[in-house]
């Protein structure tokens, strides 16, 4: 019988100012801010292990790869690159996502183990490793739990945009050229709002600021998958999203690759609402999204029912999973 093996293996602790520290940062780090947050390729991980409850599918995690059977099936998500750290077995791999955040990193990955598939979530992000990793480059986005984000009623809310705030990278120009110019865009025609900044926030107040608002400006310069994005969109709540176009992660000029296509917007269609360049263009789609959203176009839960489900995205990871003929089906 095939077993399926998941790891997820975080960065070790290392010391940091004195030795030993490692131990008490963790510590002090609960006391001070609460119970850690799933980052974004932990959250990645816990929803296919949901996708794959729903479906019924018996899985291992983080067996130790001394105790693999040569019939096993093995993925390995992350995060980072001592994930495969001690693996010595023949089973192939498929591996990707929080491996690392750009094959120029590790272009012998495949040669230092047997990587046979390299997942990214969208079509942008697997462009920039089908040069170093050729034909086991394969897409797979994760799902999105439907249940727990879901729609309240448009009659109760009472804002008019959540701003979600991902703005990374130049933020004082960027609080000048776009953050600065869309609240004031916003507050000529009438719309109220409420911010919400990338890593200030909990889930729950992320549910509660979706349960106010009718829409949300998402400002991020690109995603591989914006699951957040798409967690409102579950619930109901169409995007008015900012999409330069580039990658704008300054170290591409460390990768030699200094213009690097992409979008915040991986997974959107006409359901999900509208995207901008820029703050002029912001004031243009603004009335075209008011009017849209007036007149019931948008639908972005039924894109996400129709292609992000817990369920669906798990089924394609059990197909690209089954690399192999001859490999026994997995139950």
């Amino acid at each position: 019988m095939s077993r399926l093996c998941l790891y997820y293996r975080r960065e070790p602790e290392r010391d940091r100012w004195v030795p030993g520290d490692r131990w008490v940062r963790p510590i002090a780090r609960r006391i001070i801010r609460g119970k850690p947050r799933a980052g974004g390729v932990e959250k990645v991980f816990l929803n296919l292990c949901l996708g794959l409850d729903l479906l019924g599918i018996r899985y291992q995690v983080n067996l130790p790869f001394r105790k693999l059977q040569p019939t096993d099936r093995v993925a390995v998500l992350g995060c980072g690159r001592h994930s495969l750290d001690g693996y010595n077995q023949p089973n192939p791999v498929v591996a990707g996502i929080g491996l690392m955040t750009h094959p120029s990193e590790w272009p012998t990955l495949c040669k230092d183990y047997p990587v046979v598939r390299y997942l990214q979530h969208s079509a942008w992000c697997d462009a920039i490793y089908r040069p170093y990793f050729g034909e086991r480059c394969a897409i797979w986005p994760v799902g999105i739990d439907t249940d727990r984000w879901s729609p309240t009623a448009f009659n109760t809310k009472t804002i008019d945009f959540l701003i979600y705030d991902k703005i990374h990278w130049d933020r004082e120009a960027r609080e000048t050229e776009l953050f600065t110019p869309i609240r004031a865009i916003l507050a000529q025609v009438g719309c109220t709002h409420e911010i919400l900044r990338y890593g200030a926030y909990d889930p729950k107040a992320f549910q509660a600021a979706l349960g106010r608002c009718r829409a949300m400006i998402f400002l991020s310069p690109h995603e591989s998958q914006g699951i957040a994005a798409q967690e409102a969109l579950a619930s109901g709540v169409p995007l008015l999203a900012w999409n330069p176009g580039f990658l704008e992660d300054p170290n591409r000029f460390h990768w030699g690759q200094t213009i690097i296509p992409a979008t915040s917007v991986p997974y959107f269609d006409a359901r999900c609402g509208l995207t901008f360049r820029d703050a002029s263009e912001f004031s243009l789609q603004l009335p075209a999204f008011l009017a849209a959203q007036r007149a019931g176009r948008f639908a972005p839960r039924d894109y996400i029912l129709e292609n992000l489900t817990l369920e669906k995205c798990a089924g394609h990871f059990l197909e690209l999973m089954n690399f192999s003929k001859k490999s026994a089906p997995l139950d």
